[in-house]
Protein backbone atom coordinates (compact mmCIF):
# COMPACT_ATOMS: atom_id res chain seq x y z
CA UNK A 1 0.00 0.00 0.00
CA UNK A 2 1.44 3.34 -1.03
CA UNK A 3 0.30 6.77 0.09
CA UNK A 4 1.68 10.27 0.11
CA UNK A 5 3.21 11.68 3.28
CA UNK A 6 0.39 14.25 3.55
CA UNK A 7 -1.64 11.52 5.28
CA UNK A 8 -0.09 12.90 8.45
CA UNK A 9 -1.26 16.40 9.37
CA UNK A 10 1.33 18.83 10.72
CA UNK A 11 1.08 21.63 13.25
CA UNK A 12 3.81 23.41 15.16
CA UNK A 13 3.94 25.42 18.34
CA UNK A 14 3.96 24.54 22.00
CA UNK A 15 3.95 25.59 25.64
CA UNK A 16 7.73 25.78 26.00
CA UNK A 17 7.54 29.43 26.96
CA UNK A 18 5.45 28.63 30.04
CA UNK A 19 8.52 28.43 32.27
CA UNK A 20 11.20 29.34 29.71
CA UNK A 21 13.28 31.29 32.20
CA UNK A 22 13.32 28.58 34.75
CA UNK A 23 14.75 24.61 34.46
CA UNK A 24 15.40 17.75 36.44
CA UNK A 25 17.26 15.61 38.37
CA UNK A 26 14.95 13.84 40.77
CA UNK A 27 15.38 15.82 44.02
CA UNK A 28 17.15 14.00 46.82
CA UNK A 29 14.36 15.13 49.16
CA UNK A 30 11.76 13.21 47.12
CA UNK A 31 11.97 9.45 46.93
CA UNK A 32 10.68 7.71 43.85
CA UNK A 33 6.88 7.46 44.08
CA UNK A 34 6.96 9.81 47.09
CA UNK A 35 4.19 12.10 45.83
CA UNK A 36 0.45 11.52 45.63
CA UNK A 37 -1.88 12.27 42.73
CA UNK A 38 -3.88 15.46 43.41
CA UNK A 39 -7.16 13.52 43.44
CA UNK A 40 -7.88 9.83 44.10
CA UNK A 41 -11.13 10.14 42.15
CA UNK A 42 -9.91 11.57 38.84
CA UNK A 43 -9.72 9.45 35.69
CA UNK A 44 -6.72 10.13 33.47
CA UNK A 45 -7.83 10.75 29.89
CA UNK A 46 -4.61 12.21 28.49
CA UNK A 47 -1.13 11.59 29.87
CA UNK A 48 2.40 12.89 29.63
CA UNK A 49 3.80 12.35 26.15
CA UNK A 50 0.58 11.93 24.24
CA UNK A 51 0.71 13.17 20.63
CA UNK A 52 -1.96 15.85 20.72
CA UNK A 53 -2.33 16.95 17.07
CA UNK A 54 1.40 17.22 16.64
CA UNK A 55 2.13 18.59 20.09
CA UNK A 56 3.35 16.66 23.16
CA UNK A 57 1.22 16.69 26.27
CA UNK A 58 3.45 18.09 29.05
CA UNK A 59 1.25 16.83 31.87
CA UNK A 60 -1.78 14.67 32.65
CA UNK A 61 -5.42 15.61 32.09
CA UNK A 62 -8.06 14.16 34.44
CA UNK A 63 -11.85 14.14 34.43
CA UNK A 64 -13.95 13.82 37.54
CA UNK A 65 -15.22 15.76 40.50
CA UNK A 66 -14.09 16.47 44.04
CA UNK A 67 -11.31 18.30 45.88
CA UNK A 68 -7.70 18.64 44.75
CA UNK A 69 -4.86 18.25 47.24
CA UNK A 70 -1.18 19.15 47.09
CA UNK A 71 0.90 16.24 45.80
CA UNK A 72 3.62 16.90 48.40
CA UNK A 73 4.64 19.49 50.97
CA UNK A 74 6.26 22.66 49.68
CA UNK A 75 6.04 26.43 49.35
CA UNK A 76 3.28 28.24 47.48
CA UNK A 77 4.73 30.00 44.43
CA UNK A 78 1.72 31.39 42.61
CA UNK A 79 -2.08 31.39 42.47
CA UNK A 80 -3.74 32.34 39.20
CA UNK A 81 -7.47 32.79 38.75
CA UNK A 82 -9.60 32.37 35.66
CA UNK A 83 -9.33 35.51 33.51
CA UNK A 84 -6.38 36.92 35.46
CA UNK A 85 -3.89 38.29 32.92
CA UNK A 86 -1.59 40.02 35.40
CA UNK A 87 1.00 37.23 35.31
CA UNK A 88 1.19 37.22 31.47
CA UNK A 89 1.23 33.43 31.67
CA UNK A 90 -0.91 31.37 29.34
CA UNK A 91 -4.70 31.62 29.50
CA UNK A 92 -5.02 27.91 28.54
CA UNK A 93 -4.24 27.06 32.18
CA UNK A 94 -7.31 28.89 33.49
CA UNK A 95 -7.20 28.71 37.29
CA UNK A 96 -3.81 27.37 38.38
CA UNK A 97 -1.49 26.96 41.35
CA UNK A 98 2.27 26.34 41.41
CA UNK A 99 4.06 24.80 44.42
CA UNK A 100 7.83 24.54 44.92
CA UNK A 101 8.90 21.21 46.47
CA UNK A 102 12.55 22.13 47.05
CA UNK A 103 15.51 21.44 44.77
CA UNK A 104 13.63 23.11 41.92
CA UNK A 105 10.77 20.64 41.43
CA UNK A 106 7.49 22.48 40.84
CA UNK A 107 4.02 20.95 40.72
CA UNK A 108 1.38 22.79 38.70
CA UNK A 109 -2.38 22.29 39.13
CA UNK A 110 -4.60 23.95 36.54
CA UNK A 111 -7.88 24.04 34.58
CA UNK A 112 -9.91 23.50 37.77
CA UNK A 113 -12.74 25.42 39.42
CA UNK A 114 -11.15 28.31 41.33
CA UNK A 115 -14.24 29.23 43.36
CA UNK A 116 -13.11 28.56 46.91
CA UNK A 117 -13.38 30.06 50.35
CA UNK A 118 -10.53 28.24 52.04
CA UNK A 119 -7.29 30.14 52.59
CA UNK A 120 -4.26 28.53 50.99
CA UNK A 121 -1.21 29.00 53.25
CA UNK A 122 2.26 29.92 52.05
CA UNK A 123 3.65 26.75 53.61
CA UNK A 124 1.92 23.77 52.00
CA UNK A 125 1.46 20.39 53.62
CA UNK A 126 0.86 17.21 51.66
CA UNK A 127 -2.82 16.97 50.61
CA UNK A 128 -3.49 20.64 51.47
CA UNK A 129 -6.81 21.60 49.84
CA UNK A 130 -6.17 23.63 46.67
CA UNK A 131 -9.55 23.74 44.93
CA UNK A 132 -12.08 21.52 43.24
CA UNK A 133 -12.10 19.78 39.92
CA UNK A 134 -14.06 21.86 37.45
CA UNK A 135 -13.80 23.77 34.20
CA UNK A 136 -11.46 26.65 33.40
CA UNK A 137 -8.91 27.53 30.76
CA UNK A 138 -8.72 25.16 27.82
CA UNK A 139 -11.02 22.50 29.23
CA UNK A 140 -14.50 21.44 28.20
CA UNK A 141 -15.39 19.00 30.96
CA UNK A 142 -15.11 18.68 34.74
CA UNK A 143 -11.55 17.87 35.78
CA UNK A 144 -8.06 19.31 36.07
CA UNK A 145 -4.59 19.31 34.51
CA UNK A 146 -1.48 18.31 36.49
CA UNK A 147 2.17 18.72 35.52
CA UNK A 148 5.66 18.69 37.04
CA UNK A 149 8.56 20.95 36.06
CA UNK A 150 12.19 20.96 37.21
CA UNK A 151 13.56 24.46 36.80
CA UNK A 152 17.13 23.43 37.61
CA UNK A 153 17.38 21.12 34.62
CA UNK A 154 14.80 22.93 32.49
CA UNK A 155 12.64 19.93 31.85
CA UNK A 156 9.09 18.71 32.22
CA UNK A 157 8.79 15.42 34.07
CA UNK A 158 6.38 12.53 33.59
CA UNK A 159 4.38 12.51 36.87
CA UNK A 160 4.16 8.71 36.74
CA UNK A 161 7.94 8.59 37.21
CA UNK A 162 7.48 10.04 40.71
CA UNK A 163 3.91 9.10 41.62
CA UNK A 164 2.82 5.45 41.73
CA UNK A 165 1.35 4.63 38.30
CA UNK A 166 -2.29 3.60 38.17
CA UNK A 167 -3.00 -0.12 38.25
CA UNK A 168 -2.88 -1.47 34.73
CA UNK A 169 -2.51 -5.05 33.53
CA UNK A 170 -3.20 -4.39 29.84
CA UNK A 171 -0.34 -3.94 27.37
CA UNK A 172 -0.28 -0.85 25.14
CA UNK A 173 -1.78 -1.20 21.68
CA UNK A 174 0.05 -0.63 18.40
CA UNK A 175 -2.53 0.67 15.96
CA UNK A 176 -0.36 1.27 12.89
CA UNK A 177 3.21 1.23 11.60
CA UNK A 178 4.40 2.99 8.45
CA UNK A 179 7.66 3.36 6.50
CA UNK A 180 8.42 6.55 4.58
CA UNK A 181 11.01 6.49 1.79
CA UNK A 182 13.26 9.32 0.59
CA UNK A 183 10.56 10.49 -1.87
CA UNK A 184 7.96 10.82 0.88
CA UNK A 185 5.88 7.76 -0.04
CA UNK A 186 4.40 5.77 2.84
CA UNK A 187 4.25 1.98 3.03
CA UNK A 188 2.34 -0.25 5.42
CA UNK A 189 4.77 -3.11 6.22
CA UNK A 190 1.81 -5.31 7.09
CA UNK A 191 0.57 -5.12 3.50
CA UNK A 192 3.66 -4.26 1.45
CA UNK A 193 6.09 -7.17 1.91
CA UNK A 194 8.60 -6.08 -0.74
CA UNK A 195 10.30 -2.66 -0.79
CA UNK A 196 13.33 -1.13 -2.48
CA UNK A 197 16.62 -0.79 -0.66
CA UNK A 198 17.34 2.60 0.85
CA UNK A 199 16.66 4.73 3.89
CA UNK A 200 13.26 4.79 5.53
CA UNK A 201 11.77 6.68 8.44
CA UNK A 202 9.66 4.56 10.77
CA UNK A 203 6.40 5.80 12.26
CA UNK A 204 4.41 4.01 14.96
CA UNK A 205 0.97 4.84 16.26
CA UNK A 206 0.69 3.40 19.77
CA UNK A 207 -1.57 4.05 22.75
CA UNK A 208 -1.79 2.81 26.31
CA UNK A 209 -4.85 1.96 28.36
CA UNK A 210 -6.05 2.71 31.88
CA UNK A 211 -8.06 0.13 33.77
CA UNK A 212 -8.80 -1.67 30.53
CA UNK A 213 -10.37 1.32 28.75
CA UNK A 214 -8.66 3.04 25.85
CA UNK A 215 -7.84 6.73 26.15
CA UNK A 216 -5.48 9.36 24.83
CA UNK A 217 -2.54 7.80 26.65
CA UNK A 218 1.00 7.47 25.35
CA UNK A 219 3.04 4.38 26.23
CA UNK A 220 6.12 4.81 28.38
CA UNK A 221 8.53 3.67 25.66
CA UNK A 222 8.52 2.65 21.98
CA UNK A 223 11.39 0.50 20.72
CA UNK A 224 12.30 -0.36 17.15
CA UNK A 225 14.68 -3.12 16.01
CA UNK A 226 15.79 -4.51 12.66
CA UNK A 227 17.08 -8.09 12.43
CA UNK A 228 17.17 -8.22 16.22
CA UNK A 229 19.32 -5.08 16.58
CA UNK A 230 17.76 -2.11 18.33
CA UNK A 231 17.94 0.96 16.11
CA UNK A 232 15.50 3.28 17.85
CA UNK A 233 14.24 4.07 21.36
CA UNK A 234 11.69 6.76 22.08
CA UNK A 235 10.77 7.32 25.73
CA UNK A 236 8.36 9.64 27.46
CA UNK A 237 10.07 10.37 30.77
CA UNK A 238 11.06 14.02 30.38
CA UNK A 239 11.05 16.89 27.91
CA UNK A 240 14.04 19.22 28.09
CA UNK A 241 14.25 22.87 27.10
CA UNK A 242 17.43 23.65 25.13
CA UNK A 243 17.96 27.13 23.65
CA UNK A 244 14.24 27.74 23.43
CA UNK A 245 13.51 24.36 21.80
CA UNK A 246 11.62 21.54 23.48
CA UNK A 247 13.52 18.23 23.24
CA UNK A 248 12.48 14.59 23.68
CA UNK A 249 14.70 11.50 24.07
CA UNK A 250 14.96 9.39 20.94
CA UNK A 251 18.42 7.80 20.87
CA UNK A 252 19.52 11.09 22.38
CA UNK A 253 17.76 14.44 22.66
CA UNK A 254 16.00 15.62 19.49
CA UNK A 255 13.48 18.44 18.91
CA UNK A 256 9.91 17.31 19.58
CA UNK A 257 8.84 18.59 16.16
CA UNK A 258 10.87 15.76 14.61
CA UNK A 259 8.97 13.16 16.63
CA UNK A 260 5.46 14.61 16.93
CA UNK A 261 4.88 16.21 13.55
CA UNK A 262 3.34 13.09 11.91
CA UNK A 263 0.17 13.14 14.04
CA UNK A 264 -1.21 10.79 15.28
CA UNK A 265 1.90 8.61 14.99
CA UNK A 266 5.38 9.01 16.50
CA UNK A 267 8.57 9.16 14.44
CA UNK A 268 10.66 6.45 16.15
CA UNK A 269 13.77 6.59 13.97
CA UNK A 270 15.45 5.92 10.64
CA UNK A 271 16.90 2.74 9.14
CA UNK A 272 18.67 1.76 5.94
CA UNK A 273 17.43 -1.46 4.40
CA UNK A 274 19.90 -3.35 2.19
CA UNK A 275 19.01 -6.07 -0.31
CA UNK A 276 17.91 -9.35 1.18
CA UNK A 277 15.52 -10.32 3.96
CA UNK A 278 14.79 -8.12 6.96
CA UNK A 279 12.65 -8.35 10.07
CA UNK A 280 11.23 -5.15 11.59
CA UNK A 281 9.91 -5.23 15.16
CA UNK A 282 8.10 -2.48 17.06
CA UNK A 283 7.62 -2.78 20.84
CA UNK A 284 5.45 -0.55 23.03
CA UNK A 285 5.89 -0.68 26.82
CA UNK A 286 4.11 0.95 29.74
CA UNK A 287 5.41 1.91 33.18
CA UNK A 288 3.92 -1.22 34.73
CA UNK A 289 6.12 -3.41 32.53
CA UNK A 290 3.37 -4.52 30.17
CA UNK A 291 4.50 -4.68 26.55
CA UNK A 292 3.22 -5.49 23.09
CA UNK A 293 5.14 -6.08 19.87
CA UNK A 294 4.50 -6.45 16.17
CA UNK A 295 6.91 -8.16 13.76
CA UNK A 296 7.13 -7.63 10.01
CA UNK A 297 9.18 -9.72 7.57
CA UNK A 298 10.26 -7.79 4.49
CA UNK A 299 12.02 -8.53 1.23
CA UNK A 300 14.39 -5.77 0.16
CA UNK A 301 15.08 -5.45 -3.58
Amino acid sequence: MKNHVSLFSRRRGGLLWLFSGAIFLFPASLSLYGMDWPSPNGRMIRNFGWNDKGQPSLGSTFTGEGPLGAAEEGELLFIGREGDNASRLPAPLGAWIAIDHRDGLISIYSRFDDRREEYIPQSISKNTFLGRAGISGWSDQEGFYFSLFDRKERRWVNPSMIITPFQDETAPGIQAVALRDAEGALFDPGETKTIKQGRYRIFAQAADTQNGSAGFLAPHRILCSVNGIEIGELNFETYSARDGILMVYRNGLVPVRQVYAPHPAFDVGEVRFNRGQASLEIIAQDLRGNSRSVLYRLTIE
